[in-house]
Protein backbone atom coordinates (compact mmCIF):
# COMPACT_ATOMS: atom_id res chain seq x y z
CA UNK A 1 0.00 0.00 0.00
CA UNK A 2 3.14 2.57 0.34
CA UNK A 3 2.72 3.50 -3.58
CA UNK A 4 -1.05 4.36 -2.50
CA UNK A 5 -0.41 6.18 0.41
CA UNK A 6 2.21 8.26 -1.30
CA UNK A 7 0.09 9.46 -3.86
CA UNK A 8 -3.26 10.31 -1.25
CA UNK A 9 -3.00 13.78 -1.50
CA UNK A 10 -2.91 13.56 -5.98
CA UNK A 11 -6.12 11.51 -5.43
CA UNK A 12 -8.07 13.82 -3.21
CA UNK A 13 -11.06 16.10 -4.74
CA UNK A 14 -11.55 19.50 -4.56
CA UNK A 15 -13.98 20.35 -1.79
CA UNK A 16 -16.13 21.96 -3.19
CA UNK A 17 -19.01 19.05 -2.94
CA UNK A 18 -18.56 15.89 -0.61
CA UNK A 19 -18.55 12.63 -2.20
CA UNK A 20 -21.24 10.03 -1.20
CA UNK A 21 -20.77 6.60 -0.30
CA UNK A 22 -23.99 5.06 0.40
CA UNK A 23 -23.88 0.99 1.69
CA UNK A 24 -26.78 -1.02 2.19
CA UNK A 25 -26.40 -4.63 2.99
CA UNK A 26 -29.95 -6.55 2.09
CA UNK A 27 -32.24 -7.52 5.29
CA UNK A 28 -28.93 -6.25 8.04
CA UNK A 29 -31.27 -5.72 11.22
CA UNK A 30 -30.51 -2.47 13.53
CA UNK A 31 -30.35 -4.99 16.88
CA UNK A 32 -27.20 -7.02 14.85
CA UNK A 33 -24.62 -4.63 15.67
CA UNK A 34 -22.49 -5.25 18.83
CA UNK A 35 -22.12 -1.89 19.45
CA UNK A 36 -25.50 -1.30 21.17
CA UNK A 37 -23.93 -2.84 23.72
CA UNK A 38 -21.02 -1.10 24.76
CA UNK A 39 -21.84 1.41 27.70
CA UNK A 40 -21.71 4.33 25.74
CA UNK A 41 -25.18 3.42 23.23
CA UNK A 42 -26.66 0.90 25.52
CA UNK A 43 -28.61 3.34 27.57
CA UNK A 44 -30.30 4.57 24.61
CA UNK A 45 -32.20 1.25 23.49
CA UNK A 46 -34.25 -0.75 25.40
CA UNK A 47 -33.62 -3.83 24.06
CA UNK A 48 -30.20 -6.31 23.76
CA UNK A 49 -28.23 -6.22 20.42
CA UNK A 50 -27.38 -9.75 19.18
CA UNK A 51 -24.06 -11.45 19.58
CA UNK A 52 -23.01 -9.81 16.58
CA UNK A 53 -19.57 -9.78 16.13
CA UNK A 54 -18.74 -6.19 14.11
CA UNK A 55 -16.19 -4.35 15.23
CA UNK A 56 -15.57 -2.23 12.10
CA UNK A 57 -19.07 -0.68 12.19
CA UNK A 58 -18.61 0.22 16.09
CA UNK A 59 -15.30 1.82 15.13
CA UNK A 60 -17.67 3.29 12.02
CA UNK A 61 -20.08 4.43 14.87
CA UNK A 62 -17.41 6.08 16.74
CA UNK A 63 -17.35 8.15 14.21
CA UNK A 64 -20.57 8.92 13.17
CA UNK A 65 -24.34 10.28 13.84
CA UNK A 66 -25.75 7.01 15.19
CA UNK A 67 -29.53 6.87 14.67
CA UNK A 68 -31.46 4.13 17.16
CA UNK A 69 -35.36 5.10 15.38
CA UNK A 70 -34.14 5.30 11.73
CA UNK A 71 -37.35 3.06 10.01
CA UNK A 72 -38.00 1.89 6.56
CA UNK A 73 -41.18 2.78 5.52
CA UNK A 74 -42.37 -0.31 3.57
CA UNK A 75 -39.70 -2.82 4.67
CA UNK A 76 -38.81 -4.90 1.81
CA UNK A 77 -36.53 -4.82 -0.56
CA UNK A 78 -38.01 -2.95 -4.18
CA UNK A 79 -40.44 -0.58 -2.27
CA UNK A 80 -37.37 0.64 -0.52
CA UNK A 81 -34.78 1.01 -3.49
CA UNK A 82 -37.89 3.43 -4.73
CA UNK A 83 -38.31 4.98 -1.99
CA UNK A 84 -34.82 5.45 -1.39
CA UNK A 85 -34.15 6.62 -5.35
CA UNK A 86 -36.66 8.61 -5.71
CA UNK A 87 -37.87 10.41 -2.26
CA UNK A 88 -41.28 9.17 -3.06
CA UNK A 89 -43.83 6.70 -1.17
CA UNK A 90 -44.40 3.68 -3.03
CA UNK A 91 -47.82 4.90 -5.09
CA UNK A 92 -45.34 7.81 -6.80
CA UNK A 93 -41.89 5.55 -7.44
CA UNK A 94 -43.57 2.97 -9.05
CA UNK A 95 -42.90 0.19 -6.77
CA UNK A 96 -45.47 -0.98 -4.60
CA UNK A 97 -44.45 -4.54 -4.27
CA UNK A 98 -41.23 -6.41 -4.80
CA UNK A 99 -40.11 -6.31 -8.36
CA UNK A 100 -40.76 -10.03 -10.92
CA UNK A 101 -42.42 -10.97 -13.66
CA UNK A 102 -45.99 -11.02 -12.50
CA UNK A 103 -46.32 -7.56 -11.26
CA UNK A 104 -45.81 -5.58 -14.71
CA UNK A 105 -46.99 -2.42 -12.72
CA UNK A 106 -43.92 -2.77 -10.12
CA UNK A 107 -41.18 -1.05 -11.76
CA UNK A 108 -38.88 2.00 -10.98
CA UNK A 109 -40.90 5.05 -12.73
CA UNK A 110 -39.36 6.13 -15.98
CA UNK A 111 -39.85 9.81 -16.00
CA UNK A 112 -38.56 9.69 -11.98
CA UNK A 113 -36.40 12.23 -10.97
CA UNK A 114 -34.40 9.98 -8.75
CA UNK A 115 -31.36 11.01 -6.22
CA UNK A 116 -28.56 9.86 -8.70
CA UNK A 117 -30.52 11.78 -11.81
CA UNK A 118 -29.62 14.88 -9.56
CA UNK A 119 -26.09 14.73 -8.76
CA UNK A 120 -25.23 13.50 -12.14
CA UNK A 121 -27.01 16.37 -13.29
CA UNK A 122 -24.77 18.82 -10.94
CA UNK A 123 -21.95 17.05 -11.88
CA UNK A 124 -21.01 13.46 -9.86
CA UNK A 125 -19.68 10.50 -11.17
CA UNK A 126 -22.51 7.84 -10.21
CA UNK A 127 -21.45 4.49 -9.77
CA UNK A 128 -24.45 1.44 -8.73
CA UNK A 129 -22.78 -1.89 -8.04
CA UNK A 130 -24.37 -4.56 -6.47
CA UNK A 131 -28.37 -5.86 -6.02
CA UNK A 132 -30.42 -3.31 -7.74
CA UNK A 133 -34.16 -5.10 -7.82
CA UNK A 134 -36.19 -2.11 -9.20
CA UNK A 135 -37.26 -3.09 -12.61
CA UNK A 136 -39.96 -5.10 -13.41
CA UNK A 137 -38.20 -7.92 -15.71
CA UNK A 138 -38.58 -8.19 -19.49
CA UNK A 139 -37.33 -10.68 -21.89
CA UNK A 140 -34.55 -8.38 -22.50
CA UNK A 141 -31.53 -11.14 -21.69
CA UNK A 142 -28.30 -9.18 -23.33
CA UNK A 143 -26.92 -12.34 -23.89
CA UNK A 144 -29.94 -14.26 -25.53
CA UNK A 145 -32.21 -11.54 -27.31
CA UNK A 146 -36.01 -12.08 -26.64
CA UNK A 147 -35.40 -14.36 -23.22
CA UNK A 148 -35.58 -13.43 -19.34
CA UNK A 149 -31.88 -13.57 -18.03
CA UNK A 150 -33.48 -16.54 -15.98
CA UNK A 151 -34.64 -20.02 -16.70
CA UNK A 152 -37.26 -20.23 -13.72
CA UNK A 153 -41.14 -19.15 -13.83
CA UNK A 154 -42.00 -16.62 -12.36
CA UNK A 155 -38.60 -14.45 -12.95
CA UNK A 156 -37.27 -12.34 -10.38
CA UNK A 157 -34.09 -11.69 -11.80
CA UNK A 158 -33.41 -8.55 -14.36
CA UNK A 159 -31.09 -7.07 -17.00
CA UNK A 160 -31.34 -2.88 -16.28
CA UNK A 161 -30.95 -2.01 -19.57
CA UNK A 162 -28.90 2.20 -20.05
CA UNK A 163 -31.96 4.51 -20.37
CA UNK A 164 -32.68 2.81 -17.20
CA UNK A 165 -29.91 3.38 -15.05
CA UNK A 166 -31.21 6.98 -14.09
CA UNK A 167 -27.73 8.70 -13.87
CA UNK A 168 -25.30 5.93 -13.15
CA UNK A 169 -23.00 5.93 -15.71
CA UNK A 170 -20.67 3.17 -14.08
CA UNK A 171 -23.03 -0.15 -13.51
CA UNK A 172 -22.20 -3.18 -12.46
CA UNK A 173 -25.68 -4.80 -10.99
CA UNK A 174 -28.07 -7.41 -10.94
CA UNK A 175 -31.93 -7.51 -10.34
CA UNK A 176 -32.23 -9.94 -7.78
CA UNK A 177 -30.33 -13.46 -7.41
CA UNK A 178 -30.17 -15.49 -4.02
CA UNK A 179 -26.45 -17.57 -3.84
CA UNK A 180 -24.16 -15.98 -2.21
CA UNK A 181 -21.06 -17.79 -3.50
CA UNK A 182 -22.47 -17.78 -7.32
CA UNK A 183 -23.34 -13.94 -8.22
CA UNK A 184 -23.50 -12.08 -11.19
CA UNK A 185 -23.53 -8.90 -12.55
CA UNK A 186 -23.78 -6.97 -16.01
CA UNK A 187 -21.37 -4.24 -16.52
CA UNK A 188 -22.10 -0.56 -18.46
CA UNK A 189 -21.77 -2.37 -22.12
CA UNK A 190 -24.78 -5.35 -20.71
CA UNK A 191 -21.31 -7.88 -20.17
CA UNK A 192 -22.67 -10.45 -17.97
CA UNK A 193 -19.50 -11.67 -15.43
CA UNK A 194 -19.75 -14.90 -13.13
CA UNK A 195 -16.84 -14.35 -10.65
CA UNK A 196 -17.31 -17.45 -8.55
CA UNK A 197 -16.97 -15.81 -5.13
CA UNK A 198 -18.52 -14.46 -2.07
CA UNK A 199 -21.07 -11.45 -3.34
CA UNK A 200 -19.68 -8.87 -0.98
CA UNK A 201 -15.64 -9.05 -1.13
CA UNK A 202 -16.35 -9.24 -5.60
CA UNK A 203 -18.57 -5.98 -4.81
CA UNK A 204 -16.28 -4.01 -2.35
CA UNK A 205 -13.45 -5.09 -4.81
CA UNK A 206 -15.52 -3.41 -7.77
CA UNK A 207 -15.65 -0.47 -5.59
CA UNK A 208 -12.49 0.52 -4.98
CA UNK A 209 -11.77 -0.63 -9.00
CA UNK A 210 -14.44 2.47 -9.50
CA UNK A 211 -12.73 4.82 -6.80
CA UNK A 212 -9.03 3.80 -8.71
CA UNK A 213 -10.39 3.96 -12.13
CA UNK A 214 -11.64 7.13 -12.15
CA UNK A 215 -10.63 9.13 -14.75
CA UNK A 216 -11.28 12.55 -12.72
CA UNK A 217 -10.28 12.55 -9.81
CA UNK A 218 -11.38 16.29 -8.94
CA UNK A 219 -15.13 15.47 -10.30
CA UNK A 220 -17.06 13.97 -6.98
CA UNK A 221 -18.98 11.00 -7.13
CA UNK A 222 -21.69 8.71 -5.49
CA UNK A 223 -20.92 5.38 -5.24
CA UNK A 224 -24.21 3.01 -3.95
CA UNK A 225 -23.09 -0.28 -2.69
CA UNK A 226 -26.25 -2.54 -2.12
CA UNK A 227 -25.11 -6.23 -0.74
CA UNK A 228 -27.11 -8.96 -0.79
CA UNK A 229 -26.43 -10.77 2.62
CA UNK A 230 -27.40 -11.12 5.34
CA UNK A 231 -30.36 -12.19 3.02
CA UNK A 232 -31.34 -15.48 2.65
CA UNK A 233 -30.02 -18.17 2.15
CA UNK A 234 -28.93 -18.34 5.71
CA UNK A 235 -29.98 -22.36 5.74
CA UNK A 236 -26.83 -24.01 5.82
CA UNK A 237 -22.89 -23.75 6.39
CA UNK A 238 -22.57 -23.25 2.68
CA UNK A 239 -24.71 -20.05 3.14
CA UNK A 240 -21.44 -18.30 4.35
CA UNK A 241 -17.94 -18.19 4.97
CA UNK A 242 -16.32 -20.77 7.09
CA UNK A 243 -14.45 -18.52 8.72
CA UNK A 244 -17.86 -16.20 9.76
CA UNK A 245 -19.36 -19.02 10.59
CA UNK A 246 -16.38 -20.75 13.41
CA UNK A 247 -17.10 -17.69 15.36
CA UNK A 248 -20.83 -18.33 15.97
CA UNK A 249 -20.89 -22.60 15.23
CA UNK A 250 -20.85 -23.59 18.56
CA UNK A 251 -23.14 -21.16 20.38
CA UNK A 252 -26.26 -22.53 22.00
CA UNK A 253 -29.79 -21.20 20.73
CA UNK A 254 -29.94 -19.44 24.00
CA UNK A 255 -26.79 -17.48 23.47
CA UNK A 256 -27.78 -16.61 19.74
CA UNK A 257 -30.77 -15.62 20.84
CA UNK A 258 -31.55 -12.48 23.59
CA UNK A 259 -34.43 -10.69 22.96
CA UNK A 260 -37.27 -11.75 24.82
CA UNK A 261 -39.46 -11.98 21.82
CA UNK A 262 -37.91 -15.12 20.02
CA UNK A 263 -39.31 -18.61 19.33
CA UNK A 264 -36.27 -21.14 19.35
CA UNK A 265 -38.66 -23.66 18.74
CA UNK A 266 -39.11 -22.36 15.33
CA UNK A 267 -37.88 -25.10 12.29
CA UNK A 268 -35.94 -21.59 11.47
CA UNK A 269 -34.00 -21.09 14.49
CA UNK A 270 -30.84 -22.59 13.59
CA UNK A 271 -30.37 -19.79 10.67
CA UNK A 272 -29.44 -17.60 13.17
CA UNK A 273 -25.65 -18.82 13.33
CA UNK A 274 -25.78 -18.05 9.36
CA UNK A 275 -27.40 -15.04 9.43
CA UNK A 276 -24.55 -13.67 11.71
CA UNK A 277 -21.78 -15.06 10.74
CA UNK A 278 -22.84 -13.00 6.98
CA UNK A 279 -23.29 -10.22 8.98
CA UNK A 280 -19.87 -10.29 10.46
CA UNK A 281 -18.54 -10.93 6.90
CA UNK A 282 -20.58 -7.54 5.43
CA UNK A 283 -18.99 -6.15 8.77
CA UNK A 284 -15.19 -6.41 7.67
CA UNK A 285 -15.99 -5.92 4.19
CA UNK A 286 -17.36 -2.64 5.01
CA UNK A 287 -14.43 -1.95 6.59
CA UNK A 288 -12.23 -2.82 4.04
CA UNK A 289 -13.70 0.08 2.03
CA UNK A 290 -13.40 2.67 4.94
CA UNK A 291 -9.73 1.37 4.99
CA UNK A 292 -9.60 3.15 1.01
CA UNK A 293 -10.96 5.72 1.05
CA UNK A 294 -8.84 6.82 4.04
CA UNK A 295 -5.84 5.29 2.09
CA UNK A 296 -7.07 7.16 -0.71
CA UNK A 297 -7.26 10.66 1.58
CA UNK A 298 -11.19 10.73 0.23
CA UNK A 299 -12.43 9.85 3.70
CA UNK A 300 -12.36 13.46 4.72
CA UNK A 301 -14.08 14.94 2.01
CA UNK A 302 -16.73 11.70 1.40
CA UNK A 303 -20.48 11.39 3.13
CA UNK A 304 -20.37 7.88 4.20
CA UNK A 305 -24.01 6.14 4.74
CA UNK A 306 -24.50 2.41 6.43
CA UNK A 307 -27.85 1.18 6.23
CA UNK A 308 -30.86 -1.19 5.36
CA UNK A 309 -33.49 -2.00 3.37
CA UNK A 310 -35.22 -3.39 6.34
CA UNK A 311 -34.71 -6.02 9.21
CA UNK A 312 -35.38 -9.48 9.71
CA UNK A 313 -37.46 -10.64 12.28
CA UNK A 314 -35.30 -14.00 12.86
CA UNK A 315 -38.15 -15.83 14.79
CA UNK A 316 -39.31 -13.28 17.21
CA UNK A 317 -42.65 -13.03 17.65
CA UNK A 318 -42.82 -16.73 15.91
CA UNK A 319 -43.42 -14.94 12.20
CA UNK A 320 -42.25 -16.83 9.24
CA UNK A 321 -42.21 -13.44 7.42
CA UNK A 322 -38.58 -11.24 7.97
CA UNK A 323 -39.59 -8.55 6.52
CA UNK A 324 -42.68 -6.75 5.67
CA UNK A 325 -44.10 -5.98 9.17
CA UNK A 326 -44.07 -3.43 11.66
CA UNK A 327 -42.39 -5.54 14.17
CA UNK A 328 -38.96 -3.75 15.30
CA UNK A 329 -37.14 -6.40 13.96
CA UNK A 330 -38.17 -5.54 10.58
CA UNK A 331 -39.01 -2.00 10.45
CA UNK A 332 -36.10 -0.65 12.53
CA UNK A 333 -32.70 -0.74 10.18
CA UNK A 334 -29.02 0.95 10.75
CA UNK A 335 -28.32 4.76 9.89
CA UNK A 336 -25.20 5.35 10.33
CA UNK A 337 -23.95 8.59 9.36
CA UNK A 338 -20.17 9.80 8.63
CA UNK A 339 -19.14 13.58 7.51
CA UNK A 340 -15.97 14.48 9.11
CA UNK A 341 -16.06 18.40 10.58
CA UNK A 342 -19.66 18.77 9.33
CA UNK A 343 -21.76 16.13 11.27
CA UNK A 344 -20.44 14.98 15.21
CA UNK A 345 -20.00 12.16 16.57
CA UNK A 346 -23.23 11.29 18.96
CA UNK A 347 -26.35 8.88 19.09
CA UNK A 348 -29.89 10.04 18.51
CA UNK A 349 -33.25 9.02 18.82
CA UNK A 350 -34.22 11.22 15.98
CA UNK A 351 -37.55 9.53 13.61
CA UNK A 352 -35.70 9.06 10.03
CA UNK A 353 -37.43 7.38 7.21
CA UNK A 354 -36.57 6.19 3.97
CA UNK A 355 -38.61 8.67 2.71
CA UNK A 356 -36.03 11.55 3.80
CA UNK A 357 -32.79 9.89 2.82
CA UNK A 358 -32.93 11.89 -0.85
CA UNK A 359 -33.37 15.36 0.38
CA UNK A 360 -31.19 14.63 3.38
CA UNK A 361 -28.42 13.38 1.30
CA UNK A 362 -28.83 16.07 -1.62
CA UNK A 363 -28.71 18.98 1.64
CA UNK A 364 -25.39 17.33 2.86
CA UNK A 365 -23.84 17.95 -0.59
CA UNK A 366 -24.92 21.05 -0.87
CA UNK A 367 -27.66 20.40 -3.21
CA UNK A 368 -31.15 21.82 -0.88
CA UNK A 369 -31.70 23.83 -4.14
CA UNK A 370 -31.87 20.85 -6.26
CA UNK A 371 -33.92 18.11 -4.60
CA UNK A 372 -37.06 17.69 -6.89
CA UNK A 373 -40.17 18.95 -5.93
CA UNK A 374 -41.90 15.33 -6.11
CA UNK A 375 -39.32 14.80 -3.12
CA UNK A 376 -42.01 13.83 -0.05
CA UNK A 377 -39.54 12.99 2.53
CA UNK A 378 -37.83 15.63 5.30
CA UNK A 379 -34.67 17.37 4.78
CA UNK A 380 -33.26 16.08 8.22
CA UNK A 381 -29.68 17.55 7.37
CA UNK A 382 -30.07 20.83 10.03
CA UNK A 383 -30.88 17.83 12.62
CA UNK A 384 -28.20 15.84 11.57
CA UNK A 385 -25.76 18.55 12.14
CA UNK A 386 -27.31 19.79 15.53
CA UNK A 387 -28.67 22.87 14.73
CA UNK A 388 -32.57 21.97 15.51
CA UNK A 389 -34.89 19.38 16.15
CA UNK A 390 -35.93 17.35 13.26
CA UNK A 391 -39.85 18.23 13.43
CA UNK A 392 -40.22 14.29 12.81
CA UNK A 393 -42.62 13.33 15.17
CA UNK A 394 -43.48 10.59 13.63
CA UNK A 395 -43.30 8.18 10.35
CA UNK A 396 -45.50 6.15 8.44
CA UNK A 397 -45.25 2.37 8.04
CA UNK A 398 -46.76 0.70 4.80
CA UNK A 399 -47.61 -3.10 3.79
CA UNK A 400 -49.15 -3.93 0.38
CA UNK A 401 -50.18 -7.54 -0.49
CA UNK A 402 -50.92 -8.92 -4.19
CA UNK A 403 -54.46 -7.76 -5.26
CA UNK A 404 -56.30 -10.73 -7.45
CA UNK A 405 -54.46 -11.60 -10.85
CA UNK A 406 -55.99 -11.06 -14.01
CA UNK A 407 -57.41 -13.94 -16.11
CA UNK A 408 -53.67 -14.43 -17.61
CA UNK A 409 -52.42 -14.77 -13.84
CA UNK A 410 -50.57 -11.08 -13.55
CA UNK A 411 -50.94 -8.95 -10.25
CA UNK A 412 -51.48 -5.51 -12.19
CA UNK A 413 -53.05 -4.30 -8.73
CA UNK A 414 -52.12 -3.99 -4.87
CA UNK A 415 -54.03 -4.79 -1.49
CA UNK A 416 -52.90 -2.04 1.09
CA UNK A 417 -53.46 -4.42 3.79
CA UNK A 418 -51.65 -1.96 6.65
CA UNK A 419 -50.78 1.53 7.84
CA UNK A 420 -48.84 2.31 10.89
CA UNK A 421 -46.91 4.73 12.41
CA UNK A 422 -43.95 4.98 14.45
CA UNK A 423 -43.03 7.92 17.26
CA UNK A 424 -40.55 8.81 19.26
CA UNK A 425 -42.10 6.17 22.10
CA UNK A 426 -44.90 4.08 20.36
CA UNK A 427 -45.43 1.86 17.78
CA UNK A 428 -49.15 1.39 15.71
CA UNK A 429 -50.36 -0.72 13.43
CA UNK A 430 -53.66 -1.01 11.87
CA UNK A 431 -54.67 -3.88 9.49
CA UNK A 432 -57.73 -4.47 7.09
CA UNK A 433 -59.22 -7.47 5.81
CA UNK A 434 -59.98 -7.27 1.98
CA UNK A 435 -63.57 -5.94 1.87
CA UNK A 436 -62.02 -3.44 4.02
CA UNK A 437 -63.33 -4.06 7.59
CA UNK A 438 -61.34 -3.80 10.67
CA UNK A 439 -58.65 -6.82 10.44
CA UNK A 440 -56.94 -5.81 13.84
CA UNK A 441 -54.88 -2.92 15.36
CA UNK A 442 -51.71 -3.44 17.46
CA UNK A 443 -50.03 -0.68 19.88
CA UNK A 444 -46.68 -0.97 21.55
CA UNK A 445 -44.99 1.25 24.12
CA UNK A 446 -41.68 0.55 22.82
CA UNK A 447 -40.41 2.09 26.27
CA UNK A 448 -42.12 -0.42 28.73
CA UNK A 449 -42.35 -2.76 25.68
CA UNK A 450 -39.15 -2.65 23.82
CA UNK A 451 -39.65 -6.29 22.84
CA UNK A 452 -43.32 -5.60 21.89
CA UNK A 453 -44.57 -8.52 23.80
CA UNK A 454 -48.22 -6.95 24.78
CA UNK A 455 -50.19 -4.63 23.04
CA UNK A 456 -51.98 -1.89 24.87
CA UNK A 457 -56.21 -2.93 25.40
CA UNK A 458 -58.49 -0.35 23.65
CA UNK A 459 -60.76 -0.61 26.51
CA UNK A 460 -57.91 0.64 28.97
CA UNK A 461 -56.33 3.31 26.32
CA UNK A 462 -58.72 4.91 24.42
CA UNK A 463 -57.30 8.43 25.00
CA UNK A 464 -54.06 6.86 23.32
CA UNK A 465 -55.67 4.84 20.61
CA UNK A 466 -58.00 8.40 19.43
CA UNK A 467 -54.17 10.15 19.62
CA UNK A 468 -52.48 7.67 17.35
CA UNK A 469 -55.20 7.12 15.08
CA UNK A 470 -55.26 11.48 14.56
CA UNK A 471 -51.90 11.06 13.98
CA UNK A 472 -51.89 7.82 11.47
CA UNK A 473 -55.24 10.35 9.49
CA UNK A 474 -52.65 13.22 9.18
CA UNK A 475 -50.06 11.00 8.46
CA UNK A 476 -51.88 9.23 5.69
CA UNK A 477 -53.30 12.46 4.43
CA UNK A 478 -49.43 14.33 3.95
CA UNK A 479 -48.42 11.17 1.90
CA UNK A 480 -51.63 11.38 -0.31
CA UNK A 481 -52.28 7.47 0.49
CA UNK A 482 -54.54 5.21 -0.26
CA UNK A 483 -55.84 5.22 2.55
CA UNK A 484 -56.58 8.28 2.87
CA UNK A 485 -57.80 8.67 -0.56
CA UNK A 486 -60.77 6.14 0.11
CA UNK A 487 -61.36 7.08 3.45
CA UNK A 488 -60.35 3.80 4.70
CA UNK A 489 -59.06 4.94 8.07
CA UNK A 490 -62.03 7.04 9.03
CA UNK A 491 -64.82 4.23 7.98
CA UNK A 492 -62.71 1.92 10.43
CA UNK A 493 -62.89 5.09 13.33
CA UNK A 494 -66.18 5.31 12.74
CA UNK A 495 -67.13 1.88 13.43
CA UNK A 496 -64.93 2.03 16.67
Amino acid sequence: MASLLSCGTALAQNASNPNIVFVFPDQFRNCSMEFWNDAAYADKVRWKADPAITPRLREFAGQSVVLSNAVSNCPISSPYRGIFLTGMYPERSGIQSNCMSLRPTCSLAPDAECISDVLHANGYECAYIGKFHAQFPTPNNPQKAGTYVEERWPAWDAYTEPHQRHGFDWWYSYGTFDEHFNPHYWDNDGRRTDPHEFSVKHEVDKAIEFLQGRDDKTRPFFLCLGMNPPHSPYSNEGDCNACDLDLYRNKSLKELYVRENADTTMEKAPSMRYYLANVTAVDREFGRLMDYLREAALDENTIVVFTSDHGETMCSHGVQDPKNSIWTEAFNVPFIIRYPRVLEHRTDDMLLSTIDIMPTLLSLAGLADKVPATAEGRDLAPALRGEKPSGVDCALYIRNLNGEPDPDGMIRKYFPQARGIKTERYTFEVSIKRDGSLAGMKLFDDWSDPYQLHSLKRSSNKALYRSMLAKLRDKLRESNDVWYRESILDKIAASL
